[in-house]
């Protein structure tokens, strides 16, 4: 499996937390790559650093987002965008280098209805 650095997804994320309004989540530590060759069934998936490789490498916490391209590429631009939504709604509000569950406890929920409520944000 290969992964690359992807300036494009790097700016579409840019661009989605701007017109969302999202200051909380810092878009020069959350880099965009593609893959190629993943045998997953996801469009795509979110890593994090954890506090203890913070730590031990003195840096901030930061975010991967892969998208994996056999699927992505598949997928329409508004598709692609719900896409990337939703892996940016696993980053907490602390931008701790935590990941939020798809069933969060209390009020957040990261499903269908909920990407689709944010995506219509988008576009207003």
């Amino acid at each position: 499996m290969d992964f690359i650095v992807s300036t494009e997804i790097q700016s579409r994320i840019k661009t989605i937390l701007q017109k969302l309004n999202l200051p909380h989540l810092d878009h020069k530590r959350i880099i965009g790559f593609i893959s190629y060759g993943s045998k997953s069934k996801a469009y795509a998936r979110i890593w994090s650093l954890p506090t203890i490789w913070q730590k031990a490498l003195q840096v901030k916490a930061h975010y991967c987002v892969e998208v994996i391209w056999e699927k992505f590429n598949k997928l329409n631009h508004s598709d692609q965008t719900k896409v990337l939504i939703h892996e940016l709604m696993h980053i907490p509000k602390t931008f701790s280098g935590a990941l939020l569950p798809h069933k969060g406890r209390g009020r957040i929920r990261i499903n269908k209805h909920a990407v689709d409520k944010i995506y219509n944000k988008y576009f207003r």
